[in-house]
């Protein structure tokens, strides 16, 4: 009897040995149960016990890689047996009653043969078959000859596999930057190992190195714990299981543990590339007659190009030159090509250690990489595999793999600086000095390495390296500047009113009123922002940054840029609707902007009306990401940045409609979002919130602001305006940006008598804040609008 129960806690060698011998039992049973059929006048007896008869296990049974809750798949395989179907049924059953996922085949050799010449998954399956009870020939047989098909076919069948393995990445992405990957179908996966195993079936390919190897066993043992820690069968490593998982397998916490997986998945996906070109070479049908030689180009110094890749000339000499790798990186790059794996090899045994500070032809050869765009992103990913990377900046171990919690992140650290540096080579000639951009943004992030803030960290970080790197004094101040605040135009666009003369101000003294530093601020901040995501750079951001930037511009002097149209303005909208309530007339209008639209919302002031606004919004699906408010002889304008949750745009005449009744009393606000409200999945482990004030670059008529940083949920932006206003203070602006599943909503307030929030107050506010991020508060009390 199979003690399922203890299955899952067994190790992988041990689950493999005790299903064996339960399936050996069952299929003796099988055979001993079952009758033989009369034989047939003039023909052979018939063959009895496991004569003729196999099974076989293929798929991880057959690796002897079964997880915990993994399917069994197994093939029965026969010659010569009619009472084959009387065995499977009862080999079959006995496995589904003991409750085990079971999937099977009866098969000839012929049969097994046919499938696997026409089928690529079903092939790769079958060079995994091994002998679990039976005809140990008759096994054999079927290994070789499914063996012989899949090197016959292997033209055929290896695209098969390619254009899977392509789904499977457009699919599922990278296992290597996933903050929840999928352990075995992401691109550099399980699956990944078992067809670099079948291109060298294939003989195409060699077999799989030992990094390779220990990186596939290193992801096996993560998906056992995974699957016993979780109780489930799934390859899918997600947040709440990643602690445990950690722990069972020695590691400090779950970012070591997806540093460890990143680490695996980019070693195995790095190898599966390049075994892909060589088996795609290896397939292309060649004329017959002689072989022409390979043309040898020289590209660079000791580089020259061979075929489709980069190889070192004959008189090049690896361990005398330091400058060597650069200089065939560079070569590589800028012609769009790799370095050939032995390259690599060479390179990195032989070569020695750069002089400090670098040659200038070492620090010239590396701008040339990053200048080369999207072929400097492969280029880099070679020099770290082979850590000829970390040789030159030792300090990018820090930040290798490194996972980055947010949700607005598509890769590691490491990968983002590339993917940075990438974006920005399509910007250098927006600058002056386009050396200073690349390795800036190469480095923004270097000081998520290092515990602390990263942009303050970082700054010593960079400054360090670009000394190594052989820049001046002068040169390397500017990138240490890049790095300390290549946030603050985002930030100061997003969440601080670029009309305060204050806040220009306060970004001109900050860097120095050095336009050069500006220009390279704003390029840097273009660059960190596509490397990203498109939610972290949108037009809306874009629009911000540049509005901030030529007003900082104006203020420091030096080369005019022209800004663009202001963010917030009333003007003459696309669409207009206009209702009579019993409190007076509600105009709407709606004009289409970048990356969203624009909803004027005219009525008259009364104590509210901003959340009033809000509410409204929050109930036709619109996200808004900045809002102002003005009063003039009684009459309220709302200047709202909308952008439609799920892609409808606005409809003036429902946001008229709801206007009105919303301030004549008939449409219950409050009750309304509460609903909408339950329909959103609330974390009950979400951190609690963040509330925090700034005064120091405040004019006018608002005498703070407050920031709040939440988990974004319907409505938070009506009840947190409402709660403001709950406490006596208006609301003249806000400044509103999602990331991810957390709001970040900054509010210019101002006491209507004109006098300063006091302390007392700022708790109260405080508290109804907080209050208002769970879901309760005051709503809509108070006034709320400049007077």
């Amino acid at each position: 009897m199979l003690d399922t129960e203890a299955l899952p806690r067994m190790s992988r060698a041990e689950r493999v040995a005790t299903l064996d011998a339960w399936l050996a039992g069952l299929l003796a049973e099988a055979v001993g149960g079952t009758p033989p059929p009369k034989p047939r006048r003039g023909s052979p007896p018939p063959r009895t016990g496991t004569d003729g008869l196999a099974l076989v296990a293929v798929g991880s049974l057959g690796r002897r890689e079964l997880p915990p809750y993994g399917d069994l798949d197994l093939v029965l395989v026969h010659e010569g047996r009619p009472e084959i179907a009387a065995i499977a049924d009862a080999l079959w059953y006995p496995v589904w009653d003991a409750g085990q996922r079971l999937d099977h085949s009866v098969r000839s050799v012929a049969e097994a043969v046919t499938v696997a010449s026409t089928d690529a998954k079903a092939g790769l399956g079958l060079l995994d078959a091994r002998l679990v009870a039976g005809d140990a020939e008759l096994a054999a047989r079927l290994r070789t000859a499914t063996l012989a098909s899949w090197r016959q076919h292997a033209s055929r069948l290896l695209p098969q596999l390619r254009d899977l393995r392509q789904e499977r990445a457009s699919r599922l992405g990278e296992l290597a930057f996933l903050l929840e990957p999928d352990l075995k179908e992401a691109y550099g996966g399980l699956r990944e190992g078992q067809v670099l195993r079948a291109a060298a079936a294939a003989q195409v390919a060699d077999e799989p190195s030992a990094e390779a190897e220990q990186a596939y066993a290193f992801l096996l043992d993560v998906r056992d714990e995974l699957r016993a820690r979780s109780g489930r069968a799934g390859d899918v490593l997600v947040r709440q299981e990643q602690r445990a998982v950690a722990d069972a397998l020695g590691l400090a916490d779950e970012d070591v543990l997806l540093r460890e997986v990143s680490l695996a998945g980019r070693r195995l996906a790095f190898i599966a590339d390049e075994t892909w070109r060589r088996t795609e070479a290896a397939l292309v049908r060649r004329p017959r007659g002689r072989y022409r030689r390979v043309r040898r180009e020289p590209l660079a110094e000791g580089v020259v190009r061979q075929g489709d890749e980069v190889v070192l000339a004959r008189d090049a000499r690896p361990a005398a030159d330091p400058g060597l790798v650069l200089r065939a990186a560079a070569a590589a790059a800028r012609a769009d090509l790799l370095l050939s794996p032995y390259t690599l090899k060479v390179l990195a045994v032989h070569s020695p250690p750069l002089p400090e500070p670098w040659p200038p032809e070492a620090r010239w050869s590396f701008l040339r990489i990053l200048a080369s765009g999207r072929s400097a992103v492969r280029v880099l990913e070679q020099l770290d595999q082979e850590g000829l990377l970390s040789r030159m900046l030792p300090e990018w171990d820090r930040v290798r793999s490194l996972p980055q919690r947010h949700p607005w992140h598509r890769f590691t650290v490491d990968r983002h600086l590339v993917e940075a540096a990438a974006a920005a080579s399509e910007l250098t000639r927006d600058v002056d000095r386009p050396d200073l951009l690349l390795v800036g943004s190469l480095l923004h992030d270097i000081g998520k390495g290092y515990p602390g803030d990263h942009s303050v960290v970082g700054e010593p970080v960079a400054a360090e390296i670009a000394t190594r790197m052989g820049f001046s004094p002068p040169d390397v101040a500017v990138l240490g500047t890049l790095v300390r605040h290549h946030l603050l135009l985002p930030a100061t666009a997003t969440r601080r009113d670029i009309d305060d003369p204050a806040t220009i101000e306060r970004v001109a003294d900050t860097i120095g009123r050095d336009a050069s530093v500006l220009q390279l601020l704003h390029a840097v901040a273009q660059a960190d922002g596509a490397a990203t995501s498109a939610s972290a750079w949108s037009p809306w951001k874009a629009h911000l940054v540049a509005a901030l930037v030529a007003r900082v511009q104006g203020e420091i002097g030096g080369t005019v840029v022209e800004e663009p149209e202001p963010v917030l303005h009333p003007t003459e909208p696309q669409f207009t609707a206009q209702v009579a309530g019993a409190s007076g007339a509600v105009t709407v209008g709606i004009e289409d902007v970048a990356d969203g639209q624009q909803v004027t919302i005219g009525a008259p002031d009364r104590p509210g009306l901003l959340s009033t606004c809000a509410g409204v919004l929050a109930l036709n699906q619109l996200d808004v990401r900045a809002a102002n408010m003005t009063v003039v002889d009684g009459y309220g304008t709302g200047v709202f940045a909308v952008r439609p949750r799920f892609g409808r745009a606005p409809v003036p005449e429902i946001l008229a409609d709801g206007m009105r009744a919303a301030l004549d009393g008939t449409l219950p606000l409050a009750e309304r979002l509460r609903q909408r409200e339950a329909d959103y999945r609330q974390d009950g482990r979400a951190a609690p919130p963040r509330i925090s004030w700034h005064n120091a670059e405040v004019s006018g008529l608002a005498t703070g602001i407050v920031e709040v940083r939440a988990g974004d949920r319907a409505g938070l932006l009506y009840r947190l305006t409402a709660a403001i206003a709950g406490e006596g203070l208006d609301v003249t602006g806000a400044r509103i940006e999602t990331l991810g599943g957390d709001a970040v909503d900054c509010f210019y307030v101002c006491n209507p008598s004109g006098s300063p929030v006091d302390p007392v107050q700022r708790e109260r506010v405080d508290s109804a804040l907080a209050a208002a991020t769970r879901g309760g508060g005051a709503v809509a009390v108070g006034a709320d609008t400049a007077s």
